[in-house]
Order: structure tokens, then sequence, then C-alpha cells
């Protein structure tokens, strides 16, 4: 196994797909968290907590310019973590996707993950805010949100494995898959919190966090094909389906 060349590649394609990813967050994303903030900074005002001042703008504003400047940071180690589980996959079961070439082989894997541990998960918890939510339900929040994203991606697993064994159909396969996580919809509880937040600029930054996230599983895809096309580390890798 060219082990140290398979490194490479898989950091290569993560932090590029990551820089990809925060340069669009900061394009498409930052504009509808300056309104949320602001929204909160007047709730802020109105509440007494805080006044506004000159003070308290100076602040604001930096702490919105660090923000924004680590969004590129953010962007390259999530591209680092997903890219790293992302070829570490597409290695083991490159044989078994569908596709002629490396590059389509890896955006189908692309596409199966976008929908299995981000797409899914988004229905039932999409990415809101800052404004909405209270602080102290972020950690059941968070706890929700990553055991879903854990029964939908462990699920497909499960389910494929389940088909190789057992030799059924793929439709089938995709069936049992989807009562599996029409049943999880209906067990796992809803979002603990209410929405007071405009619900346009609620949408407005769901569609665009979708958009960038979409963005990256496709650009982790072409940009890891294309490099595996191109320096070939599987001609030592023993793949298994």
């Amino acid at each position: 196994m060219k082990t140290f060349l398979f490194i490479l590649i898989v950091i290569a394609s993560g932090v590029s797909a990551g820089l990809i990813l925060g340069g669009a967050n900061l394009v498409f994303v930052e504009p509808y968290l300056d309104q949320a903030t602001g929204i909160e900074n007047q709730h802020l005002f109105a509440s007494g907590e805080e006044k506004d001042t000159p003070e308290f703008q100076i602040k604001y504003e930096g702490y919105r310019t660090w923000q924004k400047s680590g969004q590129m940071l953010a962007g390259g180690i999530l591209g680092i973590s997903f890219g790293s589980l992302f070829g570490i996959i597409f290695a083991l079961s490159r044989n078994s996707l569908p596709g002629k070439t490396d590059i389509k082989k890896a955006l189908v894997l692309a596409g199966i993950m976008w929908l299995t541990i981000y797409f899914i998960p988004f229905l039932k918890y999409p990415a809101n805010p800052p404004t909405v939510g209270d602080p102290e339900t972020v950690v059941l929040r968070g706890i929700l949100y990553l055991s879903f994203i854990a029964i939908s991606g462990f699920g497909a697993v499960g389910f494929y494995k389940l088909s190789q064994k057992l030799k059924t159909k793929k439709l089938i396969t995709i069936a049992g898959y989807a009562a599996f996580i029409v049943i999880a919809f209906i067990v796992m509880p809803e979002n603990p919190d209410q929405i007071t937040t405009p619900m346009d600029l609620v949408n407005h930054f769901r569609i665009m966090s979708a958009l960038t996230i979409s963005l990256f599983w496709f650009s982790l895809g072409l940009i890891l094909g294309s490099l595996w096309t191109h320096f070939k580390p599987h001609k030592e890798i023993t793949s298994f389906s």
C-alpha cells in the first residue's frame, strides 16, 4: 500500500474542499449571520442586558471579524476530518462502487455520504442562525443532531452489509433503509426550541448553508477522484467490498 501517497491525497482533498467551503460560507452564509447577530443585539438592548454604545459596537465588530477570519481555518479542519473518513471508505469500497472511473466512483460515494450523514439529518434538525435557540439547550440540540447522524450513517452501512449477505435487490435495500429513517424521524424528539427569528432569514440561512455543504461534498469527491486517477495509490492497496 502506498500509505504516504494515500495520506497526502486524503489531506490535500480534504483541505482543498474545506477551503472551498470556508470561502463559500464567507460569501453566502456570513451575510445572514450578520443579520441574525444584529437581531440578537437588538434583543440585548431591549432587555437592558447591553447598551448600544460605541464601546459595545467596537467589541462586537472585533468579535465578528474574528469569527469571519476563522471560516477558512474551520473549513480546513472540517475538510481534513471528513476527508480522512471519506478517503478511508473510498479505498475500502472502491471496487464495489458504481462508475467506470475513479472520479465517478468518488462522486457516487460523496453523494451517498452527503445524503446519509448530512441531508437526511438536516431534514430532521435543519441548521439555524445564532438567534434561534436557548443557550441552555445547546448541548441537547447537539446530542440530538449527532445522534441522528449516527443513526442515518450506521443505518446505511448496516442495510448495505445486510443486502450483501442476503443478496437482496437494491430497491429492497433502499426501501428498508427509507423505512428505517422514517421510523427514526418519528421516534426522535423535535427540536426543543421555538423559532422567534423572522422565517425569511431562517430559511435563507438554511438554504445557503445546505448549498455550501453540498458544494463541499461535491468538491471533496471531485478532487479526491481526480488525484486518485492521477497518482493511482490503489496499485498497492488491497481493497475489499
